[in-house]
């Protein structure tokens, strides 16, 4: 690795490359002799102490169980001390309402692992729509973005196997939906030349029931060059409509509607929001079009629209303080939550006028989001919380007052500990605001999260493991609302893109900089932690801004940016990041990489990377060869690896206790 910054080093070998190897025995035994020391490292009371509180957070019966309405019943997905896989259950309304709702077990994840000696993680259920009669089965391995899709039919319970003419898929990145009870729709590994560069599906085929999956019909067919193509099927009585969405790149759509063999393409921008609900089409714009401003919400009778003939209406149009957060519909009702820096607003509004009424009854100074609205009645679930407020789940409709249904409890003392929001000045002079939770005058540590990409937005919220081990023991926690996210709409994050993710760094390091202006912490008591992309920001904290922090945690990153579009889903996030093949975007992607920007002559803080073997979203090698070369650069870093757990990092409530403890266990070593 260079010992400078000079971008030109990039050209020379790369001496880790065999880390890349995911399963290699060589790579592995490499993992498992860097386990081993930040396992030593980190063990001892105050771990166990954090790993058993983590675990009680996650595992407690007292939590809210979110449902989905399909039908008659209410479902929800299960984990907790007795069941760590989870169990697929539902309940009635009327049942839900109690404090000891009576649920119905549909399937026993733990109970299917072991008859088939899988250690099976639950990635989700398509229940045919409108009589609920059978379901397509999404499992994954220990957590993988690739699944194993299995039809399930809700009246025996019962599996339908292949043999009984039952829709089985292997392990792959599937995309699958009911066309009708003996027809699916379905994007997945079909063989050489099926997958885009991404790694997700190119072909989408009409799959019947008994039919030899080699001899579906394909009804579309996309680029290798695209991200993924999709088909998403609306069974509603009286407005069935199937749509193909092709993702040329990760913000860009073609959308056509499928009818019989023809293709009727939906005339929007392709980098807009496109939804279809009954009559009405939704286009929540990215970039400005037609005299309306990126970020507004627009919505046209869909048959108009698609005749050229529609009149176009303004549901919603954003200003500098106000964006659109979240829109969900109910039969007759659009349910709208909006952002005012960063503060909550829910409406609900009346097709055709759009006519725009607030949700009486709501908490104050609370975060606001749909947990679920019935596209087929007037069912709405809301749920409040803030960083020391306990969720609230409330229950309501379009003509009503919304009343709490569940309560989560409290998982640590808030007493003494204040919300306050502030804004630091980024390089170029826009004010990034803040979230700072703690103690007033705290001397304690203080953790820095972000996250600056893909219009993400980070809003405040109860987290009970953050506060149990962290901000319970005298830390202060910091949401810092970068660009590159979403806070304050589209274009807090399209100017943060390839060319300007700078912005992104910039942000976030004036942040630090405010928090010890402040007063707030120093920089030896100052950590910072973030995933993903998130993982990428640390990254480039630890090379570029080494000064301002006591401590880093990287998990599940990107960081090799000069070869992160050929190593699993890379490909899907040129778009955000640009394309390192290319000199001109190299020349902006190599002044922040993180693998290519390691110094030996520099003074780094500690830094603890977290990965997972099963992550097929961001490959393991970009921690591992980050790891390799800052030791080699003579760095200090600590590394784990979970040999599960997929990009989230855990592949059950253990896992992720584990997780929580290592992470906020090595935070209080290094920055108290």
């Amino acid at each position: 690795m260079s010992s400078g910054t000079d971008p030109v080093a990039s050209l020379a070998p790369d001496l880790n490359l065999w880390l890349e190897d995911i399963t290699g025995d060589d790579a592995l035994a490499w993992v498992r002799a860097h386990n081993e020391p930040t396992l030593a490292a980190l063990a001892g009371e105050q771990f166990e102490a954090m790993r058993a509180e983590a675990l009680e957070v996650l595992d407690t019966d007292a939590r809210i169980p979110y449902v989905r309405r399909r039908g008659e019943h209410l479902y929800n997905f299960w984990r907790d001390e007795a069941n760590p896989r989870g169990l697929w259950r539902r309940t009635t309304l009327e049942s839900y309402r109690t404090e000891a709702p009576v649920w119905d077990v549909v399937i026993d994840l733990d109970e299917l692992a072991r008859a088939d000696d899988e250690n099976w993680v639950w990635a989700g259920a398509e229940v045919i729509e409108p009589d609920h009669s059978r379901a397509l089965i999404s499992l994954s391995r220990g957590g993988a973005d690739a699944v194993v899709v299995r039809e399930f039919d809700m009246s025996t319970r019962e599996f339908v196997s292949a043999e009984l003419g039952g829709f089985e898929l292997p392990e792959a990145k599937t995309q699958i939906t009911w066309a009708d009870p003996d027809t699916v729709l379905v994007g997945t590994d079909f063989g050489e030349g099926s997958l885009t560069d991404s790694g997700y599906a190119r072909l989408v085929k009409r799959w019947q029931r008994g039919q030899d999956l080699a001899d579906a019909p394909t009804v579309y067919a996309g680029e290798r060059t695209d991200v993924i193509v999709v088909a998403s099927v609306d069974r509603t009585p009286g407005f069935e409509r199937t749509l193909i969405s092709r993702a040329v790149d990760f913000f860009n759509d073609e959308i056509y509607e499928l009818r019989g063999a023809e293709l009727i393409p939906i005339d929007a921008p392709t980098d807009a929001t496109v939804s279809v609900h009954r009559d009405w089409l939704l286009i929540e714009l990215r970039t400005d079009w037609k005299g309306h401003a990126a970020g507004s919400l627009l919505a046209a009778d869909y048959c108009e629209f698609l005749d050229g003939t529609a009149d176009i209406a303004v549901v919603f149009t954003p200003d500098q303080r106000t964006c659109l957060h979240q829109y969900s519909w109910t039969r007759d009702k659009l349910v709208v939550v909006t952002l005012a820096d960063v503060a909550s607003r829910v409406q609900i509004l009346t097709p055709g006028d759009w006519k725009a009424a607030d949700v009486p009854g709501l908490p104050d100074n609370t975060n606001i989001v749909i947990a679920g609205a019935d596209p087929y009645g007037d069912e709405i679930f809301l749920d409040s919380s803030g960083f020391t407020t306990p969720s609230r789940l409330l229950l309501g409709s379009h003509d009503g007052a919304f009343g709490e249904i569940k309560r989560a409890p409290a998982f640590f003392a808030a007493d003494g500990i204040e919300v306050s929001q502030h804004f630091a000045v980024s390089a170029d002079g826009t004010r990034v605001p803040y979230f700072v939770v703690g103690r007033p005058g705290a001397t304690g540590p203080t953790l820095l999260g972000g996250y600056g990409g893909f219009e993400v937005s980070r809003t405040p919220a109860y987290d009970g493991v953050l506060g149990r081990l962290w901000l319970a023991r005298g830390g202060t926690y910091v949401l810092a609302n970068i660009r590159g996210g979403g806070e304050y709409g589209p274009g807090w994050h399209t100017q943060a893109m390839r060319a300007g993710r700078h912005l992104v760094d910039e942000d976030f390091a004036a942040v630090a900089r405010d928090l010890v202006a402040r007063g707030i912490t120093t920089v030896p008591h100052l950590g910072a932690q973030g995933g993903s992309n998130g993982g990428l920001l640390m990254g480039i904290m630890l090379t570029r801004y080494p000064e301002l922090f006591g401590a880093l945690v990287c998990s599940v990153p990107l960081l090799d940016m000069k070869r992160f579009h050929l190593l699993l889903a890379g490909a899907s996030w040129v778009a955000e990041y640009g394309n390192p093949d290319d000199p001109a975007d190299w020349e902006f992607i190599s002044k922040y990489s993180p693998y290519q920007n390691i110094s030996a002559d520099r003074s780094y803080p500690p830094i603890l990377i977290t990965t997972s073997t099963r992550d097929d979203r961001v490959h393991p090698g970009h921690a591992r060869k980050m790891t390799a070369a800052l030791e080699a650069a003579g760095h200090p870093v600590s590394y784990y690896e979970n040999i599960e757990g997929g990009h989230g990092g855990a592949a059950d409530n253990s896992q992720a206790a584990f997780r929580a403890a290592l992470i906020y266990s090595y935070l209080w070593r290094t920055l108290s």
